[in-house]
């Protein structure tokens, strides 16, 4: 089925390429309805996910809303630790996946404004470097695997930083590498076929260590490296497919009134 959808994009306007994607997905999933596993984005029931990766891994890809275990990690996040669901909040989300900006564009309790600069979906073109809104604007900044992509990803974390309000918090995840203790990058590694090979995507720029929380802190935030997904029974991390060493990297920016 994915060379037909190879074979529209050739024929439909580039504009409407993620469209038809949406479509075509939406088809797709009608193959693989069952009842072994769940998708908590799009609450779609199959009998297996699909396979993903430059490294081919297997039952990860929901077949209808696209969600990677990341993702129904940090949805499942949003819904039982944070306020995102409840209460009234001015929201920054970066390089929006579809399933989330399709929802919350939809909830009444939020403000919300999605950004990139590539992205086809997201409602405002902004340099994550540069974010222009003013200091303190937002309760909540949503930023997942943005960063490794980024240069200067230290200007990044100290602009999303700034416009966050005092006392909001901001989830900011990338891939870590576990087995290393500080970031790696090298800006002298800039053809894809080069950061494939040494970042492991064509479009990395550093591989982010156990040093990443350290990163955080210095533009200003108090990080929790939350590892909720261990509390979580065999079960539900079964039931959804998720990552078992995952942690979320929750950030708030302190309230000064408060010290």
């Amino acid at each position: 089925m994915k060379y037909l959808l190879i074979d529209a994009k050739a024929l439909i306007p580039k504009k409407y390429h993620f469209k038809v994607k949406q479509i075509y997905y939406r088809f797709r999933s009608l193959f693989y309805i069952g009842n072994r596993f769940i998708c908590p984005c799009c609450n779609g029931h199959f009998r297996t996910f699909l396979q993903f990766g430059i490294k081919s891994r297997p039952n990860v890809l929901c077949p209808k809303c696209g969600s990677l275990e990341r993702h129904r990690l940090l949805w499942l996040y949003l819904k039982h630790r944070t306020n995102l669901f409840s209460e009234n909040l001015k929201v920054l989300h970066f390089a929006p996946e579809y399933i989330f900006q399709r929802t919350f564009k939809t909830m009444l309790n939020l403000d919300y404004i999605s950004a990139d600069l590539d992205s086809p979906i997201a409602l405002v073109k902004i340099d994550i470097t540069n974010i222009l809104y003013k200091d303190n604007m937002f309760d909540a900044i949503l930023c997942n695997h943005v960063l490794e992509h980024v240069l200067d990803d230290k200007k990044a974390m100290r602009e999303l930083f700034r416009v966050l309000k005092p006392g909001g918090w901001a989830i900011i995840q990338v891939p870590i590498w576990t087995n290393r203790n500080e970031t790696f990058e090298d800006q002298t590694i800039t053809s894809p076929e080069q950061r494939k090979r040494i970042f492991g995507q064509p479009d990395d720029v550093r591989m982010y260590g156990k040093d990443y929380k350290d990163r955080l802190e210095k533009a200003g935030f108090v990080v929790k490296v939350d590892d909720y997904v261990k509390e979580l029974d065999a079960k539900t991390i079964k039931k959804y497919c998720l990552m078992e060493d995952e942690d979320i990297y929750f950030c708030i920016k302190p309230n000064l009134k408060d010290d």
